[in-house]
Formats: C-alpha cells, sequence, structure tokens
C-alpha cells in the first residue's frame, strides 16, 4: 500500500500512526478484516518528484520482494494519488499479480510528475483505475480514468472503476474528502476486492 502526498504516514516503533486520517491507514482494518496482510510503505523522506524515477522503482519492488518473502501467494501494489505514481513504476519492474490505482495523478501539479511518466507500457499485470466522480482534485481529474488505463498497453487486462461520490468537503486533495475517498471507504474496498477475488488470486 503506497501513500500520496509526501509518501508519509508516520508509523512509530510501537505502531502508533502519526496520520491516521490517510486513506491507506484508515481503510487498513477493512482490508485485514477481509483476510489480506498489508505491507503499508512509510517514507523517511518527501517523495514528491522522485516516484517515476528508476531508484525509486528499484525500492518498490523491493518492498514486493520484501512481502513475498514474508507471506507466501500472489503480491498486489495498491497506489492512492501521487502514490499510485510509485506502484506504476514498481508494478512494471516486480512480481505482481495485480495494480490498483486509486485517484491516480494525471495532471502535473507540484511534484512534476504523473502516472505517464512511470512507464505503464511496462506492466503486465492486471490493472485497476479507480475513480471517484466527486473528486475534486485537479490533478486526479475522475474524467482522465480511461485516459490512464488506455497508458497500460501492455497489461493483461485493464478496468475502471468508478464510485459516485459523496462529496464528503475537505481540502480537494486532503485525505478526509473525495479525492481520499471519505463516505465511500466501505464501498471502495468491497468493489476492489471483489475485483481482485474475481482474478483468483486468493
Amino acid at each position: 500500500m503506497l501513500p500520496g502526498g509526501a509518501g508519509t504516514v508516520g508509523i512509530g516503533a510501537d505502531g502508533t500512526v502519526a496520520r491516521p486520517d490517510n486513506v491507506v491507514i484508515r481503510t487498513a482494518p477493512l482490508w485485514l478484516g477481509r483476510g489480506y496482510a498489508l505491507l503499508i510503505a512509510d517514507a523517511g523522506e518527501n517523495l514528491r518528484g522522485a516516484r517515476a524515477g528508476t531508484a525509486y522503482g528499484g525500492a518498490v519492488a523491493a518492498l514486493v520482494a520484501a512481502a513475498h518473502a514474508a507471506v507466501p501467494g500472489p503480491a498486489v501494489l495498491v497506489g492512492t494519488s501521487q502514490g499510485a505514481i510509485a506502484a506504476v513504476n514498481g508494478a512494471g519492474r516486480a512480481d505482481v499479480a495485480g495494480l490498483v490505482l486509486l485517484e491516480a495523478v494525471s495532471r502535473l501539479g507540484g511534484s512534476g510528475e504523473t502516472v505517464f511518466e512511470a512507464r505503464p507500457a511496462a506492466v503486465a499485470a492486471p490493472v485497476l483505475v479507480v475513480a471517484n466522480g466527486a473528486d475534486r482534485c485537479p490533478v486526479t481529474p475522475p474524467g482522465d480514468a480511461a485516459r490512464v488505463a488506455a497508458a497500460f498497453t501492455g497489461a493483461s487486462r485493464v478496468d475502471v472503476l468508478r464510485l459516485a461520490g459523496p462529496d464528503a468537503g475537505g481540502r480537494d486533495c486532503g485525505s478526509l474528502s473525495a479525492h481520499g475517498y471519505r463516505g465511500v471507504e466501505g464501498e471502495m474496498v468491497e468493489r476492489v476486492a471483489g475485483w481482485l477475488e474475481r482474478l483468483r488470486l486468493r
């Protein structure tokens, strides 16, 4: 699970989390309740502008290798917002059984990179692009979902999952807004899990 923003959620050695509002943290109990094991990446530095590069793609591939070593079975990369850039980059370099993009960055903003710079054509695994129609973040417009999906020309399959709100207020690109699936967390997890289960990964 690759968070957006700077890439940090502040996981302490004692398991406490400094940024519990982040969508990958908020939805963790829902995933665990469905029997999934989670590896949540927490960056030690600001990753804005670094996620599409070769070095960080290798770091994500190393995380996938660590997941395989810890838990037998297929691994899936899930990236949200700017974390979707990292997930695409890693999926083109690692042994993954699937790639899930939550509100993927498709327009240039302050980080200077999008999922299109992360080599989407190199991804062979099945891809799910999730777009919340109520998302107001200018770098992740839901109308770009089909364009993002079309970039995965080497994937074995590509699907688009569209959600419909609500407009939850909050900062446009913040975790506690439609961009972070506030108010539809359960529906998002249920429908993404359904897609994964149809791939017969479990």
